[in-house]
């Protein structure tokens, strides 16, 4: 069996940021106290519907740190400038797949060149 490898671009001290405040044993305990619930046929609404949620990211921010025009920057995240326009006047949000790739890229600003090459 290949041995499992992580690497990041982060700090170990930037990963212990990441977790800050979170009770790892709590979001265990709770999940498998929802499991149980579910196998039991008594999850709420809230248990099958939970998803991440992401930091709020803002738009107009992830992209001037970056250095990039509208229209450079929906061409990295796959949308048109009218898009980018958008979110960043507040006029409509990003979907959630948009938002994590901004988190991403704001985590990670040298992803921006992987998907220019390979976009």
């Amino acid at each position: 069996m290949a041995e499992l490898r992580f690497e990041s671009t982060l700090s170990p001290d930037e990963i212990d940021k990441n977790f800050e405040g979170v009770d790892v044993f709590s979001g265990i305990m709770d999940g498998l106290q929802e499991a149980l619930a579910y196998k039991e046929g008594r999850a709420s609404a809230e248990t099958l519907a939970r998803k991440r949620s992401l930091p709020v990211i803002c738009v107009a921010e992830v992209r001037s740190s970056l250095s990039m025009t509208q229209r450079e920057f929906a061409n990295v995240l796959g949308v048109s400038c009218r898009t980018v326009e958008a979110w960043e006047s507040g006029k409509s949000t990003p979907t959630p797949t948009a938002r994590k790739l901004m988190y991403l890229i704001r985590e990670d600003n040298t992803l921006v060149e992987k998907l220019l090459v390979n976009g």
